[in-house]
């Protein structure tokens, strides 16, 4: 404007009006909140009354939706922004309502992203979202996704989706479940369930040692028989589906305690590679629903309970409680499709007192296989087995194999453990350890006459001496 030119006193006051006008309405939207100013610039449009889908996933899920929520974020065309939120009361949960209006007065605030470690089974952690929310849009039309993970009172991960339209937030919630089925981080491992706090689901990791099957000291073709079951059927499963078998299946392995059930079943856990392994023990027993969905979900899959008679007795002799775990164990054998590939894997050192609902109907127990005491080839075997690494003299072993006649596996392992510890504390630290007669002596002292008839039970020797 020179100094010729006269003022437009009208112009000027409709700019200035303008200006005002703006900085009113910025000054309204920041009162409202940072939150809705971004997410009204994100959609272009009010998102107070933009549809939200949401869905509520277990704890121990959290690795895997935030793997999925990752994968889809950065795939071809996906351009995302993570904001974190500081929201009141978040012990509770956060949901886009809190972050759209005040919640107890209190509006929420831009702050830092929550992450959260979670530990997997190689010990390597995972670095999760546990509170943030994804502004992102594929080129096509824009998405929001609010992660609230667990914390004090609230035990649940929970995924809101808000879009232009519902079905595009069915959509993307359809695509992370698909993969979060797909690359769970628990498929192919050994693992067991507990609840944790406020009944949270806690899925551990197992690490069982290696067990070889010349590991595995047992009469002459019943391990081939438990293979056959068991490894052979997951190696012909597909041509047996194709040709209308049902593969969903149940092997029960019972005989004295000591015998090398639990060994059994650890060696084929390893075997079968490949296959999700739940182990119910301990308190995990109460959690055969979940372990069996677990199951249908990371399915091909094992399922391994030691001690089913524990829950599984003739019904007239059970408490209470443990008819609610029996009935629950029934309907969910019953309750899997033909073609499920599931391996139910049971053990019991009582199976005359096995309820008969378990182990007579088929589709439920498929076959029973002994786990006997030890022949005396076995206990040759066992005797050479758990002699390694040591020196032996002893000559008088054809008669020790024959006088162990009725023990188990267990006690010859307990007893050469035992006589190398009476050889190693006689001896120098850099000496060999040599195991002689009179060392076996000793420890079949200490554990037969000594350790009295409890010891003799733990160690399945209580029908031999």
């Amino acid at each position: 404007m020179t100094a010729e030119e006269p003022i437009d006193l009208t112009g000027f006051l409709t700019s200035f009006k303008h200006f005002m006008d703006t900085a009113a309405q910025v000054h309204v939207e920041e009162s409202k909140g940072v939150f809705l100013s971004k997410l009204r610039n994100h959609f272009g449009t009010d998102p107070i009354h933009l549809p939200t889908v949401r869905e509520t996933f277990e704890k121990a899920d959290h690795p895997n939706l935030h793997l999925a929520v990752s994968g889809l974020l950065s795939g071809d065309g996906w351009v995302s922004q993570l904001l974190g939120c500081i929201v009141p009361h978040a012990h509770e949960g956060v949901k886009f309502s809190h972050l759209l209006t005040p919640h107890y007065g209190t509006e929420a605030k831009e702050g830092p992203v929550e992450y959260l470690n979670i530990l997997l089974h190689d010990d390597r952690m995972q670095v999760c979202v546990n509170t943030g929310l994804y502004l992102a849009h594929d080129g096509n039309e824009p998405v929001a996704l609010l992660i609230s993970g667990p914390r004090d009172w609230h035990n649940t991960v929970d995924l809101e989706v808000m879009a232009l339209d519902p079905a595009r937030a069915e959509h993307i919630l359809g695509t992370l479940r698909n993969s979060m089925r797909a690359h769970n981080v628990y498929r192919s491992h050994i693992v067991s369930l507990t609840l944790g706090n406020q009944g949270a689901l806690d899925v551990h990791f197992h690490h069982l040692p290696e067990i070889h099957r010349d590991n595995i000291i047992l009469p002459e073709g019943v391990l081939g028989r438990v293979e056959r079951q068991t490894i052979g059927f997951s190696q012909l499963n597909e041509r047996l589906k194709a040709a209308g078998r049902h593969i969903k299946r149940g092997l029960l392995l019972y005989g004295p305690p000591g015998t090398g059930k639990t060994l059994t079943a650890m060696y084929l856990a390893h075997q079968m590679q490949g296959r999700t392994t739940l182990l119910l023990t301990g308190r995990g027993v109460g959690l055969i629903e979940r372990s069996c969905k677990m199951a249908r979900l990371l399915q091909p899959a094992t399922i391994i309970l030691e001690d089913v008679d524990l829950i599984a007795e003739e019904r007239t002799e059970q408490e209470s409680g443990c008819n609610v775990l029996l009935f629950e164990l029934l309907n969910q054998m019953d309750g899997l499709a033909d073609d499920a590939d599931i391996l139910f894997l049971l053990t019991t050192n009582r199976p005359d007192i096995l309820e008969p609902a378990l182990a007579a109907r088929p589709g439920r127990i498929d076959q029973a296989i002994e786990i006997p005491l030890p022949d005396r080839d076995c206990r040759r075997r066992l005797f050479d087995l758990y002699g390694q690494g040591l020196t032996l003299r002893l000559e008088h072993l054809p008669e020790l194999i024959d006088q162990t006649e009725g023990v188990s596996a267990a006690f010859i392992r307990e007893l050469m453990r035992k006589a190398a510890l009476f050889s190693a504390d006689e001896s120098h630290d850099s000496e060999a350890i040599v195991v002689e007669d009179r060392h076996i002596d000793e420890a079949l002292k200490e554990l037969v006459f000594e350790g009295g008839e409890l010891t003799k039970r733990l160690l399945g020797a209580s029908r031999a001496f």
